[in-house]
C-alpha cells in the first residue's frame, strides 16, 4: 500500500473478503445450476472480478490457466467493440484471438454500469463446454490444422443481452451447431447466472460504501499486492536460468515432439521476474498452439507455484512479472486461423513446468518439479448415440500427476499444473449414472512416482467401457516418450500410455493423439502421469519411504535400490541396513 492511501488494513481486509465472497457467489451458482459434468462435477469453470480499467481484482476458486492473463484482453475487447455500455448487457467470449484461453472455454462478460451509467467493474464467467461445435465430438481438437479444421463458433465478445434480454439469433446459432443443444443452453443460462450473482452484489456493495470507496480500496489492494512481491522477489537469489521441457510426437509436429524453452530471469535488485518464450518454433498446423491469454498466463502459473503462495494474484503482483512473447510463436500470441483448441493444457503446460524447475535452481527451498502431463484418455472427451440420443461430455476418471515441491510431496488429485487442483475428480459411480458407461477400475499404480527428497504424485490406471453401444473416447495425451522431469537431483514420474482393451482381454497401444471408438465389449484404458521428484531420494527421510511401503505405493525393492531405505519383515524401518544402504550410495556418487 502507497503512504498516501486512506484505506486501512482493516478496511482492505474486510472488502477483500467481500469481493473474494462475490466470486464465490458466482462459483457456487455455476456449479449448482449447469447441466454438464463438465461444470456441475469437474468444476471445469472460473469466475473473476475486473476493474473498469481491465484489471484483474480477485480470481477466486478459479483455474489459473482460465484467468491470470487474458480477461484484460478480453474486457478490452468488449468495449473497443462497443463502447456504449449500457446496465442489462452481455457479451459471449470465446476467441482465442482475443484473449480467451480456446474456444471450448464459452465466457460472459457483464459489464457492472452503476445508477448514472458509469462503467465500474466488469464480471466474467468462464465455462469449459461439453462441445463447442467442432467437426469432431470433442473440445480438444490436436490434430485440428486450423480453426476451420475445428469447425467451432467463435464469438468476439458478441452481445448476447440487451436490457437483460437475450438476443435469441445468436442462441439459435448455437443450439443449430452444438450436438447437445439442451445442455448447452443449460450451462449457458448457468455461465450467464453466475455472471448476473456478481452484478447484482458489486451494484449492492457499491451502493452500500459508496464506488469511489471501492475505487480507493482498489489501488490500495493492488499496491499492496504489489508490495508483497516486491519483498519475495528481493529476498530470492539473483539468476537467469534457460530451462527446456518437451512434448510428445503429435501430428503435425517434428518427429522427436516439440521442444519448449523458456528463459527464467529474476532480478531481486529491482524485484523483477522476466519469462522470455520467444526463443521457440513458430505456430503448427495443429490444435496445440497456445492462445495469448495461455502464454502469457502459463509462465506466471509457475512463478507462483514457487513463491510463497500467500501473495495475492491479482493486477498489483502481476506488475513485477514481465512475459516476452512473439508474434505467430507456438507458445506467443497466434494469428487467425491458428488452431488453439488445446491451448489450456499440453503446451501450456510445458512452459509452467519448466518455469518452476528453473526457479528451484536457482536455490533449494524455492520451485518445484514437473507436474505430470495431460491429457490422458480417463480425461478425454466421450461421445455416442444411446437410446437414439447423443451424448457428450469430458470426464475426469483418474488423473494425478502433482511434482515433488521443497516441502511437500505431489498433489495427488492437482489433475494438471495449470488448473492447480480446482477441477474435481469425477465419481465412479455418478459417471455411470449420468453416462452409458461401465467404470471397470481405478486405482494408483505403485513405484511410478517421480522418487525425490519429496516425491510426486502415483500415476493412476483406469478403465471404462460403453454401456451397450459404441463409445468414441477423444484425447491428447502428452507424457507417453517425455514423462515429467524431477529437479535438484529429483527422478522423472512415471510416463503416460494408453491401450484398447479388446473382448478377448488383449491390449492394443493406440496413439497418444486420437478418436478411438470402443465398442461394447471392449475398454478403453488409461494411465496417467505420475509426478516429478524434488531433491536426491536418497535424502527422503526414511520415515516416509516406510509409509509408503507399507500403503503399497512403493515397493520394497524400489525402496532399497532408489531411496537407500530397508525394511524389516513387518515393514518397520531397518535402521542398520539403512545407514549401510545409503553410505554406499553416498561413496558410489
Amino acid at each position: 500500500m502507497t503512504p498516501t492511501s486512506t484505506v486501512g488494513g482493516v478496511q482492505m481486509a474486510v472488502l477483500t473478503a467481500r469481493l473474494d465472497g462475490i466470486a464465490r457467489k458466482m462459483s457456487n451458482t455455476l456449479h449448482r445450476t449447469g447441466r454438464s459434468g463438465i461444470l456441475t462435477i469437474a468444476r471445469d469453470f472460473s469466475c473473476v472480478i475486473l476493474t473498469a480499467r481491465h484489471e484483474l481484482l480477485t480470481a477466486s476458486d478459479s483455474l489459473p490457466i482460465h484467468v491470470l492473463r487474458g480477461p484484460e484482453i478480453m474486457c478490452r475487447t468488449m468495449t473497443e467493440n462497443h463502447p456504449v455500455l449500457r446496465r442489462g448487457d452481455a457479451f459471449l467470449h470465446n476467441s482465442p484471438y482475443h484473449g480467451c484461453t480456446h474456444p471450448a472455454d464459452h465466457s460472459i462478460l457483464v459489464p457492472v454500469i452503476d445508477d448514472d451509467g458509469v462503467h465500474r467493474f466488469t464480471l466474467l464467467a468462464k465455462g469449459h463446454q461439453a462441445d463447442c461445435g467442432n467437426a469432431l465430438p470433442t473440445t480438444y481438437m490436436g490434430a485440428a490444422r486450423d480453426v476451420y479444421g475445428e469447425g467451432a463458433l467463435i464469438f468476439p465478445a458478441v452481445k448476447i443481452q440487451s436490457d437483460y434480454e437475450h438476443n435469441m439469433d445468436i442462441v439459435r446459432m448455437c443450439r443449430m451447431r452444438i450436438r447437445v443443444p439442451d445442455q448447452w443452453w443449460g450451462d449457458y443460462l448457468a455461465t450467464l447466472g453466475a455472471a448476473r450473482v456478481g452484478e447484482r452484489e458489486i451494484l449492492a456493495l457499491g451502493r452500500e460504501i459508496g464506488w469511489e470507496a471501492l475505487e480507493d480500496y482498489a489501488r490500495a489492494w493492488f499496491d499492496y499486492s504489489e508490495q508483497r512481491m516486491i519483498d519475495v522477489v528481493a529476498a530470492m537469489p539473483k539468476g537467469r536460468i534457460t530451462r527446456s521441457s518437451r512434448h510428445d510426437p503429435f501430428p503435425a509436429t517434428p518427429d522427436d515432439g516439440v521442444e519448449i524453452k523458456v528463459t527464467v530471469d529474476v532480478r531481486p535488485d529491482d524485484a523483477m521476474i522476466e519469462v522470455d518464450l520467444r526463443d521457440n518454433p513458430d505456430c503448427m498446423e495443429n490444435g496445440l498452439n497456445l492462445s495469448e491469454g495461455c502464454a502469457l498466463s502459463a509462465p506466471m502459473v509457475g512463478i507462483f507455484n514457487s513463491i510463497d503462495h500467500t501473495v495475492p494474484k491479482n493486477e498489483g503482483s502481476f506488475r513485477r512479472i514481465k512475459v516476452h512473447l512473439r508474434d505467430g510463436c507456438t507458445v506467443g500470441r497466434p494469428v487467425h486461423p491458428t488452431s488453439c483448441s488445446v491451448a489450456t493444457t499440453n503446451l501450456a503446460d510445458r512452459v509452467a513446468n519448466p518455469v518452476q524447475c528453473a526457479i528451484a535452481e536457482l536455490a533449494d527451498g524455492l520451485g518445484m518439479a514437473e507436474t505430470g502431463a495431460v491429457i490422458p484418455p480417463s480425461s478425454g472427451v466421450i461421445s455416442g448415440i444411446h437410446e437414439g440420443e447423443p451424448f457428450v461430455n469430458e470426464v475426469y476418471l483418474g488423473c494425478t500427476g502433482g511434482a515433488g515441491t521443497p516441502t511437500t510431496d505431489g498433489w495427488l488429485t492437482i489433475l494438471h499444473v495449470g488448473n492447480a487442483g480446482m477441477c474435481y475428480q469425477d465419481s465412479m459411480e455418478i459417471d455411470e449414472l449420468r453416462h452409458p458407461i461401465i467404470v471397470h477400475a481405478r486405482r494408483l499404480m505403485p513405484d511410478t512416482e517421480g522418487a525425490g527428497r519429496f516425491r510426486g504424485a502415483l500415476g493412476a490406471y483406469s478403465e471404462f467401457s460403453p454401456l451397450d453401444s459404441d463409445m468414441t473416447v477423444a484425447y491428447v495425451s502428452d507424457g507417453n516418450a517425455n514423462p515429467a522431469a524431477g529437479t535438484r537431483g529429483g527422478l522423472p514420474g512415471g510416463p503416460s500410455a494408453q491401450f484398447k482393451k479388446h473382448i478377448d482381454g488383449t491390449l492394443e497401444p493406440v496413439p497418444g493423439c486420437a478418436e478411438v471408438v470402443i465398442g461394447p465389449g471392449e475398454a478403453m484404458v488409461s494411465i496417467s502421469c505420475g509426478g516429478g521428484g524434488y531433491g536426491p531420494p536418497g535424502e527422503r527421510d526414511p520415515a516416509r519411504v516406510a509409509s509408503d511401503v507399507r500403503e503399497g505405493w512403493v515397493s520394497l525393492e524400489r525402496a532399497e535400490s532408489i531411496y537407500g531405505v530397508a525394511l524389516t519383515e513387518t515393514f518397520g524401518l531397518d535402521t542398520t541396513r539403512t545407514t549401510l544402504l545409503r553410505g554406499a550410495a553416498g561413496a558410489r556418487g
